[in-house]
């Protein structure tokens, strides 16, 4: 046997879980896709990032409508979350129960926030979150300070935080898992969609992963795609992973598995490892599996004020949620509003084409960026499907109506607060970041894919530890529930596989 545990993907919930059963003594390989990202000057050069293109995605998709588009996803060691923003916001307290939005509703969770403050509380040591509690008023319960303060506000933006206080809303310091000493002293950028090939931003791979990779009984195997999950006759357990490696077929064994290779790739694996035990896929009784994709509803904001040149370097320490919970004109909850990193004429020049240079400059010399997002709802027909080998993408958008009154409420809070020009561009169906939902968690296996701790329901040493899981969106950055929940099923897990598996 190879191991006694095999993780796939090395993202969040992979590195997380590693970090977890480390300690244990548990055998644990961790299964990557890709390789490590290495040092190189492209790293911090927003031109190669940006206009090049240096690290962009190659692998494309299929839209339900036929039409191939490029994912998103990038697959090195730490995933996704190599590109992050860093932005490690609990879900709020009222993200966990059912509630009407402009369009639909959410349905909740079978757990409370109460149930994962305590992992959340251990999920941010282990990503040295930097933060602080008081200054949200939706900020859910803390039983204890963050470890370490808030990044601190450069110059220009503490102007910016002052004129949001003045404009009535209550702006707040960004929950970040950045040390920004390091950062800078690694490169005089923001982090936001800059690869981290250095110690600055705590992700996956310089977090939990080198934790986990400290203990002589944890290995990680890179540049291996596993292609299926196969399982014994009775289906109730997964015997192998078939991965392919250096062009090879190999056959990985275990006496556990867990899944963590982002909501997209978890879910088309599950599908592609239907069997005569299985037949729609892998644990796939409730029809669940890839069903109830959610992406979250996002725009781009720039706010300009040509007295006001933006001197900042990094500029994502903000964020305000004035509108989260209660729209004051509808009542119906919004979403969340949040700094951008520093915008450069490189990084519009990418984003606008045809704006030339000089003009580029110019309106990069004084915009400040912000990122809105709203909660997407749940809908079975939203989905990931696999179709002659080929991802395929139904995305459908919902309750865009919340979206739009976001953006116009915002709008106004930045004229108030003397940007006088204010423009938004809102990111189409394709854009697949803060993926989740296609294996989402629940007390009912015929409506769920895991338990909350979890673990499949049909496949009794097989586990889902990734966005796939959430029940529902939230209008937040999902990482630290991500690795809340984690953190939370490893004790299971090590249980389970202590006892003979």
């Amino acid at each position: 046997m190879d191991a006694d545990l095999i993780i796939i993907g090395s993202g969040i919930g992979g590195a997380t879980l590693a970090s977890a059963l480390a300690p244990s003594g548990l055998n644990i390989l961790i299964v990557e896709k890709g390789q490590h990202l290495r040092p190189a000057p492209e790293a911090r050069d927003d031109v190669a990032i940006f206009q090049r293109g240096h690290y962009a995605p190659t692998e494309k998709w299929m839209g339900s409508d036929g039409t191939p588009f490029v994912a998103g996803n990038y697959y090195v060691v730490g995933g996704n979350s190599k590109f992050f923003g860093a932005v490690m916001y609990r879900y709020r307290e009222s993200d966990f129960s059912p509630r009407p939005h402009l369009q639909g509703s959410s349905p909740g969770w079978p757990l409370r926030y109460a149930d994962l403050a305590p992992w959340y509380d251990r999920a941010e040591a282990l990503f040295k979150v930097r933060g602080t509690a008081d200054q949200d008023p939706t900020e859910p319960p803390h039983a204890q300070p963050y470890a370490y303060p808030p990044v601190p506000d450069e110059p220009v933006m503490a102007k910016v935080r002052a004129r949001l206080q003045k404009a009535g809303a209550h702006p707040s310091s960004l929950p970040l898992a950045i040390d920004i000493d390091t950062w800078l002293a690694e490169g005089k950028t923001g982090w936001d969609a800059f690869p981290n090939t250095g110690k600055g931003k705590i992700d996956a791979e310089s977090g939990p992963l080198t934790d986990a990779l400290a203990y002589p009984n944890v290995r990680l195997l890179t540049g291996a795609e596993v292609l299926r999950l196969e399982t014994d006759a009775s289906g109730g357990q997964v015997t192998a992973a078939i991965a392919r490696v250096g062009g090879q077929e190999q056959r990985l064994t275990a006496r556990g598995f867990a899944v963590a290779a982002g909501a997209i790739q978890s879910a088309a694996l599950l599908l592609r490892s239907a069997n005569d035990a299985h037949p729609s896929g892998l644990a796939n009784g409730s029809d669940q599996v890839g069903r109830n994709f959610m992406n979250h509803n996002s725009s781009a904001m720039l706010t300009i004020d040509p007295r006001l040149p933006n001197t900042s370097v990094y500029q994502k320490t903000l964020s305000f949620n004035d509108f989260y919970d209660k729209d004051p004109q509808t009542g119906a909850p919004l979403g969340n509003v949040q700094g951008l990193g520093r915008i450069t004429a490189p990084i519009l020049k990418a984003n606008m084409p045809r704006l030339p240079m000089p003009l580029a400059r110019l309106v990069a010399r004084y915009a400040f960026g912000w990122f809105l997002q709203s909660e997407d709802l749940p809908n079975p027909d939203s989905r990931v499907m696999v179709k002659d080998g080929q991802i395929t993408m139904h995305w459908q958008r919902s309750n865009m109506a919340a979206h739009q009154a976001l953006i116009a409420r915002s709008k106004a809070v930045m004229k108030r607060a003397g940007f006088p020009i204010v423009l938004v561009h809102t990111f189409g169906r394709k854009t697949t970041s803060h993926q989740c939902g296609t294996a989402r968690l629940g007390d009912d296996p015929a409506r769920a894919v895991v338990t909350p701790d979890l673990r499949a329901h049909q496949v009794e040493n097989l586990w889902v530890t990734d966005a796939s899981v959430l029940p529902t969106s939230a209008a937040v950055n999902p990482a630290l529930t991500v690795a809340a929940l984690v953190l939370r099923s490893a004790p299971g897990v090590e249980r389970f596989l202590r006892q003979g598996g």
